[in-house]
């Protein structure tokens, strides 16, 4: 976490801290000084949601969805904010590193968006914090790559869906790409692969895209995401 300053400190932004919303004057980082204390004061924990789905990997999260994660996740992902694609995937590497364990070559697998989801943000938002979680992982001496075995099909939004609803769009979500063949092959030795992604709630989309990472050969031992909900988080 020790960089994570340094990341935040070069990003031109506005002067609305990206954590608590709070306009600073003459603010020079994305994220004020008590929002990147709070951040850095987070630690990856296990959590499970309650039920949960079949197929769903062991899962370990940065923090709860709530405060200055909350904050900043949405600043990114719904409100343009991309510069903050560098210091969340630094902090998503502390997750991947705490749910691996020792150094060994990794193969991160990001849950990928919709095209219709990747046009409104510009870009896939986790495919950004992937390349940057890699980035950081490599400088820390892991064997990274990210791979993208996974081509998500146009869905519903699951704001509009109950619980069903979004368990049977999930479960429809995912296909692998032609390509997607075998584990990992650009990394020398046997990777561990480990599914990406920003938020889980009931674990369905991660269940789903477990399964369908199964049956093409890159099973993931574990899944990585920076936030969970609050009702589902536990240690």
């Amino acid at each position: 976490m020790s960089g994570l300053w340094a990341d935040l400190a070069d990003l031109v932004l506005p002067t609305t801290c990206a954590g608590c919303r709070e306009r600073r004057p003459g603010l020079r980082h994305g994220v004020c000084p008590a929002c990147v204390t709070a951040l850095e004061a987070l630690r990856p924990l296990s959590v499970r949601p309650t039920p949960a789905p079949p197929g769903l990997p062991p899962c370990v999260a940065l923090g709860s969805y709530a405060g200055p994660l909350r904050e900043a996740l949405l600043a990114y992902k719904e409100h343009g904010r991309h510069g903050l694609a560098r210091p969340l995937g630094a902090l998503l590497a502390e997750v991947v590193a705490a749910a691996v364990g020792e150094a060994r070559p990794l193969a991160l697998v990001p849950v990928p968006d919709t095209a219709a989801a990747a046009r409104s943000r510009y870009g896939d938002h986790l495919d950004r914090l992937a390349r940057h979680c890699a980035a950081r992982l490599t400088r820390s001496g892991w064997a990274v790559r990210v791979h993208r075995p996974l081509r998500a099909l146009p869905r519903p939004d699951s704001v509009t869906l109950d619980s069903t609803g979004r368990a049977a769009a999930a479960e429809a979500a995912f296909r692998p790409r032609s390509t997607a063949s075998g584990r990992g092959r650009a990394v020398s030795g046997a990777p561990v692969v480990v599914l990406l992604d920003d938020i889980v709630t009931t674990g369905v989309t991660l269940a789903a895209a477990a399964r369908v990472l199964t049956a093409t050969g890159w099973a993931p031992s574990v899944a990585a995401v920076l936030a969970a909900t609050e009702k589902r988080h536990h240690s």
